[in-house]
């Protein structure tokens, strides 16, 4: 039997979007936290690398399942899809988390004390069955089920007592879905960093339950203390967006953080540029994702906005002003980048290019301007507002 793989466009997300709708409610909410193997994901949507991407989005995800099911029965999968933007809307609202995990990972590179250890358990040669099989599943397909996700974070840091930064950090290179937002707070909740004092511990009762005994794992450790920080978080404003002239000849900037554009920005464009920057983080598999889904972005972006559309490698400010001077372009329109590394590199590259004349706009998505606010707090408090959120997005909950 083939392992689970992932086709790179829109309308086979979408294809699988459908087929999954019909479990997306009590199938989903009883099987969710079983991990079948790299073969079998029935129970889960898998989704996810196109949902990180946004070749489809979560208002298009969570309105497909709420026509077909009530709030009751769906509950449990509306509230991971949600997740997935509580995640984004905590980091936004807080940029020093990132910053922070930044400085630590690159200190922890040079600085590990068993660079020999890292290098075994991101091959898969720890010896800890169940944990070394999960390292090379990640490799070699770009995809983990959440809860082995969940197991891994905690043998690396309680068990192997390996730096958390560089777990993430593996996971982040490595998972086609690898958001920053969702990837750094997930392992900051693993080891206690997250809901301070809060951990979970990977036990062996519960792995070989949840793999249905593929998996009965030995010498895990017996207790997980939470690490610390010195640092308290508090939060900023979200970013202010750059005023958009639609009267300058503009260019489209495409990321992989948002590869559907065409959904939500309008007006004409002389070019668009989809820039896949894949030297960033990316492990092979999810290389592969990134750069053969912009293809497949590029060829729509080209027939919707009528305008020639071109392929980058970069995204640094060298190669923009290069591309904006060709089309004679003074404006480069692109998606909201969330915190993260595109976030980064184009905020470095935004003073350049307005120093050449050329001004750097982004736009967000309603989705992100209505719920990030509410991210302030734990992810109780903003389920509160999931409802009303939904409703004032449009969406229609079934009765």
């Amino acid at each position: 039997m083939s392992r689970v793989t992932f086709s790179t466009n829109r309308a086979d997300a979408l294809l699988r979007l459908h087929d999954f709708v019909p479990h997306a409610g009590r199938d989903y909410a009883s099987g969710r936290n079983t991990d079948f193997g790299p073969h079998v994901k029935n129970h889960v949507s898998q989704l996810s690398p196109y949902l990180r991407h946004r070749l489809i989005t979560e208002k298009e995800v969570v309105a497909a399942v709420l026509r077909q099911h009530d709030m009751a029965s769906a509950e449990k999968y509306v509230q991971e899809v949600l997740w997935r933007t509580y995640w984004k809307g905590w980091l936004e609202v807080r940029p020093d988390v990132w910053r922070r995990f930044c400085i630590e990972r690159d200190l922890a590179l040079q600085t590990s004390f068993d660079a020999h250890a890292i290098t075994a358990a991101e091959n898969g040669l720890i010896g800890i069955e169940g944990f070394d099989d999960w390292a090379r599943e990640l490799v070699e397909t770009g995809y983990l089920h959440n809860h082995a996700r969940m197991w891994f974070a905690s043998i690396w840091i309680f068990t192997l007592r390996l730096p958390w930064t560089l777990g993430a950090d593996f996971f982040l290179r490595h998972l086609i879905d690898a958001d920053p937002a969702s990837n750094t707070l997930s392992w900051r909740w693993v080891a206690g960093l997250q809901t301070k004092g809060k951990t979970y511990l990977a036990t062996t009762d519960n792995i070989a339950r949840y793999t249905n005994g593929r998996f009965v794992p030995q010498g895990l450790a017996k207790s997980a203390v939470a690490l610390t920080e010195v640092s308290s978080h508090t939060s900023h404003p979200i970013r202010e967006l750059q005023h958009y002239d639609d009267n300058a000849p503009a260019m489209l900037l495409v990321t992989h953080e948002d590869l559907n554009p065409e959904s939500f920005i309008s007006g004409e464009f002389k070019a668009a540029c989809v820039a896949t920057a894949t030297h960033m983080l990316w492990g092979e598999k999810s290389a592969q994702f990134v750069q053969s889904a912009a293809m497949d972005t590029a060829q729509r972006i080209q027939s919707h906005y009528h305008c020639e559309t071109r392929l980058s490698l970069s995204l640094d400010a060298e190669s923009l002003l290069q591309i904006a001077e060709e089309f004679g372009v003074k404006q480069i329109t692109t998606a909201y980048t969330p915190i993260g590394p595109v976030a980064d590199v184009l905020s470095k590259a935004d003073p350049i290019l307005e120093q050449s004349g050329i001004t750097l706009s982004q736009t967000r998505r309603s989705w992100d301007t209505h719920f990030w606010p509410h991210a302030k707090k734990g992810f109780f408090a903003f389920k509160e507002q999931m409802v009303e959120g939904l409703i004032t997005e449009g969406v229609e909950l079934k009765t």
